[in-house]
């Protein structure tokens, strides 16, 4: 699923009750975590709820490096917060993750004025914590 098919199906539910389902329904759908992933190294810092992200390094088939994310997190809304994130940045070069614009499509999503100010400090705490990933894997590939 495309970005624009996750803006499309926002825009079709009229209430933010039922964009809050769908939200969670997307979590439903994320690649599960092993318990040993559920780790310190892997918890993402500055979200309230408990975040996990794991990034592993895969090749295209030019042998570009890309990343590929997978996440968990002990809440429903977060971890479809999540899925949407796999979406935007999962399986995409580092250029391609330091490229995007995450704040802008939270916004076409509308779902930047829904947020409460806490997840959307955890949701900033995740972005970052995936474009850090990609920054290292730049430079690992340049140097």
């Amino acid at each position: 699923m495309s970005i624009q098919d996750l803006v499309d199906d926002f825009e079709f539910l009229d209430e933010w009750e039922d964009r809050y389902r769908y939200v969670i329904e997307l979590g439903k759908e994320l690649e599960p975590l092993t318990d040993a992933e559920h780790s310190r190294e892997n918890k993402v810092e500055g979200c309230v709820s408990q975040v996990w992200l794991v990034s592993e390094l895969r090749e295209n088939a030019g042998g570009a490096p890309l990343l590929h994310f997978r996440g968990d997190s002990d809440a429903h809304i977060v971890r479809g917060l999540i899925a949407i994130l796999m979406r935007l940045f999962s399986d995409k070069t580092p250029e391609e993750i330091l490229n995007v614009d995450a704040r802008a499509v939270f916004a076409a999503l509308g779902l930047n004025e829904h947020l409460t100010p806490q997840r959307s400090n955890g949701l900033n705490s995740m972005v970052a914590r995936i474009r850090s990933d990609a920054k290292a894997v730049a430079a690992a590939a340049s140097a």
